[in-house]
């Protein structure tokens, strides 16, 4: 049996997904995998959510165990033997603590930065959420309202190629790569009735993501979560 690393409970997950050219996603592709499209298109998506009741190796955190995490994220798949493995690559996480950060880039290999995070929750009549991050002296944000009826996931829908996801790929070097196993159930999704996103995707993720600062998302979709966990083992490949 698997060595559990983390366990948390992801709640209140929102992802805007952008249409981008292939090209820019190719400086940040580990080796060993290769994008995965939807319709013959390449996304990444802005993801905000709620990292709540964190535990290492079954082992509480306290003070750090909770926060919000935005991240910005692309998606692949590796043919591994007769299986396809369906993932995501992180190009940035960001949370609050600054511990949490260095364990995560230590531990993860990945690109975790802290800088200041808040939310506001509303759940009374429909779910009305914000997330707010601070770069250059300068609040950004995803806020956003959707229904309380939820959905289950339809085959071959652009909800499937986002939320199935199942594994984490980390680009080591040039010629290695790092894989981890995330597991949880399938999620339900909810309508979303209206979004604002006010990012500044220059000063958080570079200048290759300049132009989704006038892009709208091709869709913006919303989950309600659930318990996950991240498995020990690496493979490294």
């Amino acid at each position: 049996m698997e060595k559990t690393f983390l366990r948390a409970d992801w709640e209140h997950l929102v992802m805007a997904n952008y249409r981008v050219d292939p090209s820019m996603l190719e400086p940040y592709l580990p080796h060993g995998v290769e994008l995965d499209y939807f319709n013959g298109s390449a996304y990444v998506s802005l993801v905000g959510f709620m990292f709540k009741k964190t535990s290492l190796f079954h082992i509480p955190i306290p003070f750090f165990g909770s926060f919000e995490e935005i991240n910005l994220r692309f998606y692949v798949k590796r043919i591994d033997g007769k299986k396809i493995k369906k993932g995501v690559v992180f190009i940035n996480e960001t949370v609050p603590f600054k511990i949490v950060a260095i364990l995560a880039n230590i531990l993860y290999k990945e690109h975790y930065i802290s800088i200041p995070t808040r939310h506001s929750i509303d759940l009374s009549e429909n779910v009305n959420i914000k997330y707010e991050w601070k770069i250059n002296h300068k609040w950004n944000a995803i806020s956003f309202l959707c229904a309380t009826e939820k959905h289950k996931i339809e085959q071959n829908s652009i909800e499937e190629f986002i939320f199935e996801r199942y594994f984490g790929f980390t680009k080591l070097d040039k010629n290695n790569s790092q894989e981890f196993r995330i597991n949880h159930p399938k999620w339900l999704t909810q309508k979303i009735i209206k979004c604002d996103i006010n990012c500044d995707f220059t000063a958080m993720y570079g200048s290759s993501f300049a132009g989704l600062n006038q892009q709208k998302p091709d869709s913006i979709l919303f989950a309600n979560g659930s318990s996950v966990s991240v498995n020990w083992k690496r493979n490294k490949f």
